[in-house]
């Protein structure tokens, strides 16, 4: 069963955004399905979401970490006119933490959405 989280600072900037969990879970859903827009390589991958009430292409980049069909952790979001990419130390302290993320115990998985490290995102809602 696949599970999705986002890092507490991802779900404050997602409500600042007032961006819904129906959108990650769509984005989740499409990727599984091969719409990714970027693969940069040690589990993370750049995927476009919309904005609310209005397109991709003028909305924001997520960045996440995923082991696809399994477990999926949104880590970095931001509208696509702030910025064009990340840098490389972004890049790369973003696959860490991923990876750390994705490599959690069930155990520190449990911890870390106690203490509130990891938020879980649950899309049986929207089905």
């Amino acid at each position: 069963m696949k599970r999705i989280f986002k890092r507490k600072g991802f779900a404050r900037w997602q409500a600042g955004e007032k961006l819904q969990d129906v959108t990650l879970c769509k984005a989740v859903t499409e990727m599984e399905h091969g719409l990714i827009d970027a693969d940069l390589g040690g589990f993370l991958y750049k995927k476009r979401v919309a904005r609310p009430g209005g397109g991709k292409s003028g909305g924001y980049r997520t960045l996440l970490s995923a082991k696809m069909g399994d477990s999926y952790v949104f880590l970095h979001g931001f509208p696509k006119s702030d910025k064009k990419n990340i840098t490389q130390n972004e890049k790369q302290a973003l696959q860490f933490a991923g990876k750390f993320f994705l490599e959690l115990s069930g155990e520190a998985l449990s911890q870390a959405l106690k203490l509130g490290v990891l938020v879980e995102v649950h899309c049986e809602q929207y089905h």
